[in-house]
């Protein structure tokens, strides 16, 4: 097949007026003019699997609203590869759908000591050991708007046994200790539920713990679903899954961790350190060789993204891990969101949809695929109806209140620069491409990229595609021009798609000269061409 080899991309400021410079003052940058990006195409990165979304916890209402217009309108945004006639895509295209599979804590109502109903999911088993699939029904309409819209994979994941299996009856933790909330002799059950639930909705991938490192609830009760476990019950949990799923084609997923660095360090109480621990064939709890298990393993970018040394170092740490462990494994990032204070620069509350949170979203996006080497990455919240910066698609009530009471049976959909910065990468990055080499000339330092330019290229040799992202934070402008190609690698055309996503437009389509591609101020922007 014919290869991209040494394709340079050289970036000039773009500092015109009449075609001619309106000042011979140096830009107040980082870059000089006519830097050069390379992209090789012979080395290849990593294989990207998906790109995904949860349905936690707001399915369970919208997915029933009765207004399918509006239902629509959020799983066109969530999941199409439709374009409008302009040539604007319609939605960002995700290719993998994340399921919450319920622990019975709606059931409970106020019993069950999680306040907010939001954040309460129903369980399709019963204590009497019967199963009842009627039950989550907003979260099956989504799945079956996923499906319906060709979202490639499905995930289940599981945040709690079911409530009546658990130590304390709820669908959440005793803040002390660091086991799983389960009663003695109940894990089999509990994996024989995960299984059931798995091959009913033929989930491709299922992820039986989430996020074990968090102490979960208080004495008078938590803020949603969720337990503890150590690393062994993880493991002891993992090898009946596999045996009871062996007959099926689902995959289980190890990890999701609270954030990165539990994935290498971090195992002072049997909770961390879970690269070693899952996949080293010395290792008491590995699971590595169990047929079932796909060989990943799943953390969270969460607390882990600023300041810019520790963002990097952290995901240098990941990839020098898995090398050394077991170079074969996959590494996926599978729960962010924007939450707390992030270096007093972003902030979960209140709710800001703007580019300037659209613009680190792509950061982290970008540093996640193009040093932790990730192959998925998926978003937490798919929708929310909070005044909050941690959902892709906003519900508000029908008169355009932020209040989650007045949106049960209704409300407004809205739309964030997170989603369409997310677009980016989703909607072009397709299941099986390929990341290729794309350095930054006479820029070496990651640090600097970071705040200056950052560029990552995939290519895909079936459709002979080559898409390159590229995140401009910068409150200038930027022109991007395809120079100096191989005599071995052509484009089919000089023209090139380009999508851009600012504080103006989302994914907008433009086509340009490969050799005078526009880069606007604080800009997501992805290029899309075809090659020979």
């Amino acid at each position: 097949m014919m290869m991209i080899n040494n394709l340079f991309i050289h970036f000039l400021w773009l500092t015109m007026a009449c075609g001619k410079p309106t000042t011979t003052e140096k830009p107040t940058t980082d870059i000089d003019a006519h830097i050069r990006v390379e992209i090789d195409a012979g080395v290849v990165k990593q294989t990207i699997h998906s790109f995904g979304a949860s349905d936690c916890w707001s399915g369970k209402f919208v997915g029933q609203w009765a207004d399918d217009k509006k239902k629509n309108q959020v799983a066109d945004l969530l999941f199409s590869t439709d374009t409008l006639d302009n040539g604007n895509p319609i939605g960002i295209g995700l290719s993998l759908w994340r399921f919450n599979i319920g622990g019975g804590s709606y059931e409970q109502g106020k019993e069950s000591n999680i306040a907010d109903e939001w954040r309460r999911e129903e369980c399709f088993l019963n204590e009497a050991g019967e199963y009842d699939w009627s039950k989550q029904q907003g979260q099956q309409w989504f799945l079956q708007a996923a499906k319906s819209r060709g979202v490639k994979h499905t995930l289940g994941f599981s945040l709690t046994p079911p409530v009546f299996m658990t130590k304390n009856g709820k669908a959440y933790n005793l803040p002390t200790g660091t086991a799983l909330n389960i009663q003695e002799g109940k894990l089999e059950a509990y994996a024989d539920f995960m299984a059931k639930v798995t091959e009913h909705f033929q989930f491709d991938f299922l992820s039986p713990v989430n996020e074990p490192q968090w102490q979960w609830g208080k004495e008078d009760g938590a803020s949603q679903e969720g337990t503890q476990a150590e690393n062994s019950e993880i493991a002891a949990l993992t090898r009946l899954l596999s045996d009871k799923m062996k007959e099926g084609n689902a995959e289980i997923v190890i990890g999701e961790a609270g954030q990165w660095d539990f994935l290498y360090s971090r195992n002072n109480d049997g909770r961390g350190d879970q690269i070693n621990q899952f996949f080293s064939s010395t290792s008491p709890n590995y699971i590595g060789n169990l047929p079932q298990v796909r060989k990943a393993i799943s953390g969270h970018s969460y607390f882990t993204t600023c300041p810019d040394d520790n963002m990097i170092s952290v995901r240098q740490q990941i990839a020098a891990k898995v090398n050394q462990v077991e170079p074969t494994l996959e590494t996926w990032q599978t729960e962010f969101g924007i939450l707390g204070n992030i270096c007093d620069q972003y902030s979960g509350y209140p709710r800001n949809t703007g580019m300037d949170y659209g613009l680190y979203v792509a950061k982290v996006l970008h540093h996640d695929l193009a040093i932790a080497n990730v192959s998925a990455w998926h978003w937490w919240l798919a929708m929310s109806p909070y005044d909050y910066s941690d959902a892709l698609v906003y519900i508000n009530t029908p008169d355009g209140k932020m209040d989650p009471s007045g949106s049960k049976e209704d409300g407004v959909v809205l739309d964030s620069k997170q989603l369409w910065s997310f677009g980016n990468f989703a909607r072009f990055i397709r299941p099986g491409m390929q990341r290729i080499e794309a350095t930054v000339k006479d820029m070496p330092d990651p640090i600097k990229a970071a705040n200056t330019l950052m560029v990552s290229a995939y290519k895909d040799e079936t459709e002979k595609k080559l898409v390159v992202v590229l995140v401009n934070p910068q409150d200038q402008e930027k022109t991007l021009e395809l120079t100096d190609l191989s005599a071995s690698f052509k484009l089919t055309d000089e023209q090139v798609n380009v999508y851009t996503t600012d504080a103006h437009r989302n994914l907008e389509k433009s086509t340009a000269s490969a050799n005078q591609i526009k880069l606007n101020s604080k800009s997501v922007v992805t290029v899309v061409a075809t090659y020979l």
